[in-house]
Formats: structure tokens, sequence, C-alpha cells
């Protein structure tokens, strides 16, 4: 058996994460949220709080989808503890962790974050002129078995969406068992690293950062 993590950066919201919900739950399978703090109201909490009962990890992609790179210690940390404390209020379980936005990083984040830090191998999905097919081609060329795949669940990706109604039969149709990231680790005896420049993308061969 191989294992993969699907992942869904930016959310939450009603048009797309709730679309993405109910077709992981067609298939029984789950995925892992990469969320946004300032996107987390009373509103949209519910729908947190399904993604949790399903079985879905809740991670954490800062507050304000700011370039870090360009902050401060101090509100680099702001950005992460605020993101954090409003998950742990919706759901009673901390975030575990860390997607930068842009995937822009430097030392000052690793310094200060204490969450391993999560990459992944994207198909462009937060383009609006990637196509259905392109998105889907993009997936299945790059599944690997320890891989985590970069997708959006951004207000309106409804194209991500109609992909994933056919990558997820076609994943499992060739050995592949959906996990959330932190049973990806688990499933393969890794334990991820903090403080130690190790950026994520398959767990079983993290990519050490320097500058």
């Amino acid at each position: 058996m191989n294992y993969l993590a699907l992942t869904f950066d930016d959310g939450v919201n009603f048009k797309t994460t709730i679309p993405i919900l109910d077709i992981l739950e067609k298939y029984k399978v789950v995925g892992s949220f990469f969320v946004c703090g300032e996107h987390l109201t009373e509103e949209t909490k519910p729908i947190l709080k399904r993604a949790y009962r399903m079985g879905c990890e809740i991670d954490n992609h800062s507050y304000s989808h700011s370039n870090m790179t360009e902050l401060s210690k101090e509100d680099i940390l702001s950005e992460i503890d605020r993101t954090s404390r409003i998950v742990f209020e919706t759901i009673g379980k901390y975030p575990k962790f860390f997607r930068p936005p842009y995937i822009a990083i430097n030392q000052s984040m690793f310094d200060v974050i204490n969450l391993p830090f999560i990459c992944g191998y994207g198909c462009n999905d937060w383009n609006s002129n990637v196509s259905v097919k392109e998105r889907i081609d993009g997936i299945l060329k790059q599944a690997e078995d320890g891989c985590i795949i970069l997708l959006h669940d951004l207000y309106g990706n409804d194209k991500t969406v109609q992909a994933l109604d056919v990558v997820i039969p076609k994943l499992k149709s060739l050995n592949f068992e959906l996990v959330t990231v932190s049973q990806l680790f688990t499933l393969k005896g890794i334990i991820p690293t903090v403080h130690k420049n190790m950026l994520y993308t398959n767990v079983m061969n993290p990519k050490v950062c320097t500058w």
C-alpha cells in the first residue's frame, strides 16, 4: 500500500471547502486543511468542525496570508499564535503543522515557529487559468508513496473540486491510501522535525533549507 496526503490551503469558506468535504466524504477519505485564521469566523467555524469530525486534520497557514519573510519575529509569532488559538477554540486541538504562505521562508521563521514546515507537490491550482485536466494530470504525475499534495480550497476554486472527483478514485485504483499529514508521518515511522530548517514535501525525503 502507498500512502499520500491531500492538503488544502487558504480556507475555510462556504463556496469551495464544503464541496471538497462532500467529495472526501463521498469517497470515504480524509485530507488536511491549512487554514488562515482571518477566515475563521462564527459563520465558517461549523465548516471547520465538520472537517474535524470527518477525521480531517486542521493545520496552520498563518493568520493573514502575508509574506512572512518580511515580518519581524514578533509578528511571525503573532500570525501563528492567533490562528492556532482560533483553531483550538473551535475544535479543541492545536494545529500540528505549518505551511508558509507562498512557500516563502527564511531563517527567522524556522527559529521561532514551533511547528514542522510543510510544502508539497502542487499543480498551480491557485491559478484559474489552469484547466481541470491540467490539475488532474499534475496531481497524478507527482503522486508517490509518502508525498504531500498541495491544493487550495480558496474561494471559488471550482476546478479543483471537479479535479478531485476524478483524482481520488484514480489514486485509490493505483493502490494509494489517502491520509492526513500526521497519519502519513506515523505510517512511515518518521518523527517530523522542528527548528532544523526542514521542509517536507515527501515525508521520507525532506529538503534542508540553507541561506
